[in-house]
């Protein structure tokens, strides 16, 4: 499209709108109807941890889905000369899983638990031993079981539970309901029906009330929605809440709401089965889709799925990037002391690069990068450390790769889980900051998993891009099967860019993997002595 015509299709309303709600960043995306993306907008944000809990304000929510918001307004003024006024379809996303609970009157009852929390470990063992499907600590289930068996005093007043995503699309549209993507992050998901496992629903209800009489536990979730489906639209409140300054119009389309393991599958093309994907963020994780169900039950891996309703395996570690960013933080500001090139673009590069000059093993250095639990691990907490002996080679390449390493020890794991099952990859898609540096985390992944990573030209925009064309979908798709629509209208004429394993790098990943599983006992010593 050229200049003028991007210009008109926004004014005209013929682009989607896609808003992700990230660990670190909320990222809007305006695509038009060629799915290119025609303007965006962030707005970092970060969570807190309140009374031993990680969470995000309910001011932080809003604030910064308004500050991302006028910044995708500002950045298609300042690239096209027009008013953002009118979307042909809207879309919002975010990190999956935790816990927001509200009461009949629509108000919160605790702080937002995210994903990042591991303190439902009880209730998560209890509700997997008894309905023998793996439910993780993350799960919105295992948040509101734990809350129920602890007797927290907020439990008799729930009247619905949601997601993040769930949440911020019921107050833009008075819709409580949920992208099936999403939901499979709360409850089990039936793959036939695309709607929360019942049988299993019946036995969860009766175990809630053995504890909570009064507490109709099923009726507590949002209605799921697959992608494509009708989720409501736009409400004059909501058109408020997201743009005070009250020029967008109302009654728009909006899309099911979903999780960002979701988007990131869409961002991908990883819906179909013996595809896959990665994002690395704040978390990290892969997604598989499956041609049949897992034969037994794996606390390594959930089991989701696409937002079309396909069985996923996900391995989740909740530790990823971030040490990364805190590193890159420390060599931004030496740069600045020393008063050479400061830019965080520039030093995240040169370290990343510098990466690739490290020795294949590391030189015998170990990092790790929990700042949060790692239930893959069996780690609660986590405490950052970097390790050497003596007769270690510390140098800036062996660092940097010791620590892009440390990003994906947990996840290979994880993986090695699937692949002692059997379960074949035809593709594995990565997208996530981390991959902005072309060639290096990209093929360090490669040897991490032992098969080929693949980044497309819209990687770089992840979720956001991916929640946008969820929205277009709905606007544009006419029952179109998802994976159909992607192949042939989205992704025909992508850019791809395929890293194989390296045979000297997969050996050295080996050696140094074998090192970092040995050194768990380090991190755990860690957690039992620095609190």
């Amino acid at each position: 499209m050229t200049q003028q015509a991007m210009a008109a299709a926004i004014a005209e309303g013929r682009t989607s709108l896609g808003i992700e709600l990230g660990s670190t960043n909320i990222k809007a995306c305006l695509i038009g109807p060629d799915h290119e993306v025609l303007a965006t907008g962030t707005h970092g944000w970060e969570n807190q941890f309140v009374d031993r809990l990680w969470t995000y304000s309910e001011e932080a929510i809003w604030a910064g889905l308004q500050a991302s918001f006028a910044a995708l307004s500002a950045d298609v003024k300042k690239r096209y000369g027009v008013e953002l006024t009118k979307v042909g379809a809207l879309g919002f996303s975010a990190m999956m899983h935790g816990y927001l609970a509200f009461d009949a009157a629509g108000k919160l009852l605790v702080p937002f638990r995210t994903w990042r929390n591991t303190n439902t470990e009880r209730a998560a063992a209890e509700l997997t031993k008894t309905l023998g499907f793996n439910f993780p600590l993350r799960w919105s289930a295992s948040h509101l079981y734990q809350a129920v068996i602890d007797n927290e005093p907020h439990v008799g007043n729930v009247a619905f539970i949601t997601t993040l995503s769930g949440f911020v699309h019921w107050r833009l549209t008075g819709k409580k309901v949920i992208g099936v993507g999403d939901a499979s992050g709360m409850f089990p998901i039936d793959a036939a029906t695309h709607d929360y496992d019942a049988p299993m629903m019946k036995r969860f209800g009766e175990m809630v009330k053995a504890h909570k009489p009064g507490l109709n536990a099923p009726a507590l979730f949002p209605k799921v929605l697959v992608a494509g489906e009708d989720a409501g639209t736009l409400t004059a409140e909501g058109a408020k809440l997201l743009d005070p300054t009250g020029k967008l119009t109302v009654g728009i389309p909006v899309c099911p709401p979903e999780g960002d393991a979701g988007t990131g599958m869409v961002a991908t093309n990883a819906v179909a089965p013996r595809t896959g994907n990665i994002s690395a963020g704040t978390s990290i994780f892969a997604m598989v889709v499956l041609e049949k169900p897992l034969t037994t039950v794996h606390e390594e891996l959930d089991i989701v799925t696409t937002p079309g309703g396909d069985l996923v395996a996900m391995v989740h570690c909740n530790n990823g990037a971030s040490e990364l960013g805190t590193w890159a933080g420390v060599f931004t500001e030496f740069a600045k002391a020393i008063g050479a090139k400061s830019d965080a673009n520039a030093v995240f590069g040169a370290l990343f690069s510098a990466a690739l000059e490290g020795e294949a093993d590391g030189g015998g250095l170990l990092a790790y990068n929990y700042l949060a639990g790692e239930p893959i691990t069996g780690l609660t907490e986590g405490r950052p450390l970097v390790v050497r002996t003596p007769g270690s080679r510390l140098n800036l390449g062996n660092f940097m790769r010791t620590q892009l390493y440390a990003a994906f020890g947990t996840l290979s794991l994880g993986m090695k889980v699937l692949t002692d099952e059997g379960v074949k990859l035809d593709s594995m898609f990565a997208h996530g900051g981390m991959f902005k540096t072309a060639g290096v985390a990209q093929r360090l992944l490669a040897a991490a998993i032992g098969a080929p990573v693949t980044v497309g030209d819209t990687a770089s925009e992840g979720g956001a891009w991916g929640i946008a064309v969820l929205a277009e979908y709905l606007r544009s798709g006419k029952g179109k099967n998802l994976g159909v629509y992607l192949n042939e209208r989205v992704f025909a004429g992508a850019k791809l860019d395929v890293a194989k394993p390296d045979a000297a790098d997969v050996k050295g990943y080996g050696a140094w993997l074998k090192q970092y599983e040995a050194g768990l006992a380090i991190q755990k010593a860690a957690v039992e002595a620095i609190s």
